[in-house]
C-alpha cells in the first residue's frame, strides 16, 4: 500500500481526550505518572483542572475514579494497559463493574509492539481479562484517527470501558469521515473466498495480505473489529456464511482474546474452518517492535499463510 501516514494511537488518545475537556466539565483524566507515554500531559497543559496525576498506584486510580463517577463525572484512567488490566482487576471488576459505572479506562502500550521495554511491559492478556467482566465495552482501535473517536464516542455510553492501544506509530487506515459506530464491526475490503477480521494494527496487515493474493486471484474480506464487546455477531454469522472460512487477527494472546470471542458466535451459529493470527501462549521478549512483529508472524505474511491453510481445510 502506498502514501501511508504512521502515527502512534496514543495520539489519538490524546486528541480525543483534548476534545472532550474543551466542552465538557465532567470529563477528568487520572494519570498513573506516565502522562508523556499516555499524551494526556497534553490536558495537563491546556485543561489543567480536568487532570490528576496519582502516582504509580493503579489500584488506587481505579479506586478513585470509581468514587469520582459514583459523584457524577466520567474519568478516563490511563497508564499501561498491562498494569491496568493486571494490578488494577479487582478494582475493575468488583468497584467498577460489578456497581457498573462509568469508568473508561485507556489501557496504553499494548501488545508486542512496545519492544525494548520487554514482556513485562507487553500486554498481551488485557482484552482476556477485559471482555470476561460483565458490563464491560471493549475497544480495540486499528490507528490514531479511530482511536480518537472511539474515546469521543465512548464518552455517554453506559456502563465501563477498556480501550487498548499501542505505543509505536501505525499505519493510518481511516479518516475523520471513515464511520465508527461502538458494537458495529467495519467493512474495509469485499471478499468471497474468506473473511478476516483484524482488530488494532492488524487491520493494516490484513490490507497488505488482502492485496498481495488478490494477485493470485484470492479474494478476501476484510474487517475492523475494533469493537471486541459487544460484538458484531451479525457481521460474523453473515461472512461466514457467505465466505465459508474465517482468519482472525490481532496482537494479542490466542486464548481469550478477538480469535476466542470471534470463536465463540461462530461455533454457536454458523460453524466453519477458522485460523487465526496472534501470540501463542507464550511471553514476548525485548526487541525493536518491527522484528518483534515479525518474530511472532504478526504480519500480512502471517495473515497469508494462515488465509492458505483455511482455504485447504475449506476445500
Amino acid at each position: 500500500m502506498k502514501d501511508v501516514k504512521y502515527i502512534p494511537q496514543r495520539d489519538g488518545y490524546g486528541l480525543g481526550l483534548l476534545e472532550l475537556c474543551k466542552t465538557r466539565e465532567d470529563i477528568l483524566v487520572l494519570d498513573a505518572d506516565v502522562a508523556a507515554s499516555t499524551r494526556t500531559n497534553w490536558v495537563r497543559d491546556q485543561y489543567p483542572d480536568h487532570f490528576y496525576n496519582l502516582g504509580i498506584s493503579e489500584q488506587d486510580m481505579v479506586g478513585t475514579a470509581a468514587g469520582l463517577a459514583l459523584g457524577g463525572m466520567i474519568p478516563y484512567v490511563s497508564t499501561y494497559g498491562v498494569f491496568l488490566s493486571g494490578r488494577a482487576f479487582d478494582q475493575m471488576r468488583t468497584t467498577v463493574c460489578y456497581n457498573n459505572l462509568k469508568v473508561r479506562f485507556g489501557g496504553a502500550h499494548a501488545g508486542i509492539s512496545v519492544g525494548p521495554d520487554g514482556a513485562t511491559h507487553q500486554a498481551l492478556e488485557d482484552i482476556a481479562l477485559a471482555r470476561v467482566l460483565p458490563k464491560m465495552t471493549v475497544i480495540a482501535p486499528c490507528d490514531s484517527e479511530e482511536t480518537r473517536k472511539a474515546v469521543i464516542a465512548a464518552a455517554d455510553i453506559d456502563g465501563p470501558v477498556y480501550f487498548r492501544f499501542g505505543r509505536e506509530a501505525v499505519p493510518v487506515v481511516t479518516d475523520e469521515s471513515t464511520p465508527f459506530q461502538i458494537g458495529k464491526a467495519r467493512l474495509v475490503r469485499e471478499g468471497t473466498d474468506c473473511a478476516v477480521f483484524a482488530c488494532g494494527a492488524m487491520v493494516y496487515e490484513a490490507m497488505v495480505a488482502a492485496e498481495e493474493l488478490e494477485k493470485e486471484g484470492l479474494s478476501l474480506r476484510v474487517f475492523d473489529l475494533h469493537t471486541i464487546k459487544p460484538i458484531d455477531e451479525e457481521a460474523i454469522l453473515t461472512a461466514a456464511r457467505e465466505c465459508g472460512c474465517m482468519v482472525t487477527a490481532e496482537e494479542h494472546q490466542t486464548a481469550g482474546g478477538l480469535y476466542s470471542a470471534v470463536a465463540e458466535v461462530i461455533v454457536k451459529g454458523q460453524p466453519v474452518p477458522m485460523e487465526n493470527v496472534s501470540v501463542r501462549d507464550t511471553f514476548g521478549q525485548s526487541g525493536p517492535p518491527e522484528a518483534l512483529m515479525n518474530a511472532y508472524d504478526l504480519n500480512a505474511k502471517g495473515i497469508v499463510a494462515a488465509v492458505r491453510k483455511v482455504l485447504e481445510r475449506k476445500a
